[in-house]
């Protein structure tokens, strides 16, 4: 489909999404409050507060598609006030425009679940994100007569340079620098994790895709599920070290919640590694035939990545 494409956010996966689109000649526009230092060239850029209605429709224009990849502090009380208006821009301004849209996801409101995570599990309401994110979901599935929209569901992510990951700068990162690896959840609860290079070609399928993909939702796959422990340790022997690892007891995350407000919001999803949490993906797969990157070569990417971040650092 010929015509602009709209990021909307820069964070991991929108950056990932607007190399890829970029790299094969797509026209890209870069819609946020700050212009990001690391554009690729040709990639036009849009100052858009995505709370302002009218931003969005502006960064909107003559766009034939758009990608939702907005990354908001990891924070109830900035959840509450910013995912529910931005979605209803958002949506307002696809349909002003015709714009289909592509929604980079999380699974939050699901729940706890025993068993893997399907697309057509019913919403659950409790807790603060996972509340938030059903309004969201709501929100965009009404909206279907008028917009349409796919949904890739990303559990949670790393990837090379990725700045905010449970298995990124203070577990990989350090192991790339040959230091104790820092986890706050379980360290030998399995655990799928999506490779963000892939979320961004999953992104991309999505754009592709005729609109029969539009209207639902899709699950990104991942890598055969892992302990995080057995990533850590792919990545020490990547880097030819010892794994070391220290790990907050999972108690002990309501109690420091107390004093240490990430960790209350830690604690707000806990569900999410107090069982192992697996991502069914087949859908996506049997459909468009994707390939997900393995874990030893995501990796090894990710730390040496992460050790010349370090290096550039010195």
């Amino acid at each position: 489909m010929s015509g602009t494409i709209v990021v909307l956010g820069y964070g991991a996966s929108g950056r990932a999404t607007v190399e890829a689109l970029a790299a094969r000649g797509d026209r890209v526009r870069v819609a946020q409050r700050s212009k990001p230092k690391d554009l690729p060239p040709g990639v036009e850029f849009c100052s858009c507060d995505a709370l302002d209605a009218a931003a969005v429709r502006r960064a909107f224009e003559g766009a034939t598609q758009v990608v939702l990849a907005v990354g908001f502090a990891y924070d109830r009380r900035v959840w509450r006030k910013v995912w529910v208006p931005t979605m209803t821009n958002v949506l307002a301004a696809c349909a002003a425009t015709g714009a289909r849209l592509v929604f980079v996801d999380n699974l939050y409101q699901l729940g706890p679940q025993n068993a893997p995570r399907t697309e057509d599990m019913p919403l659950w309401d409790h807790g603060a994100k996972p509340a938030i994110l059903c309004q969201v979901t709501r929100l965009w599935m009404a909206a279907r007569d008028r917009v349409k929209v796919a949904a890739l569901r990303c559990t949670d992510f790393y990837g090379p340079g990725v700045a905010a990951s449970h298995i990124g700068p203070q577990a990989l990162g350090a192991v790339a620098q040959g230091k104790s690896a820092m986890m706050i959840a379980p360290p030998d609860t399995p655990h799928d994790f999506s490779y963000v290079p892939d979320i961004a070609r999953a992104v991309l399928t999505l754009l592709d895709a005729p609109d029969d993909a539009y209207g639902q939702v899709w699950n990104m796959p991942c890598a055969p599920t892992r302990t995080p422990r057995e990533i850590l340790q792919m990545g020490a022997q990547a880097m030819g070290v010892k794994l070391r690892v220290r790990a907050i007891p999972f108690w002990l995350l309501r109690v420091m919640g107390l004093f240490v407000p990430f960790m209350r919001e830690v604690a707000d999803v806990r569900f999410t590694f107090d069982r192992p949490y697996v991502v069914d993906g087949s859908k996506f797969t049997k459909r468009f035939g994707f390939e997900v990157t393995p874990f030893e070569d995501g990796v090894r990417a990710t730390v040496r990545s992460y050790a010349s971040m370090r290096q550039q650092i010195g």
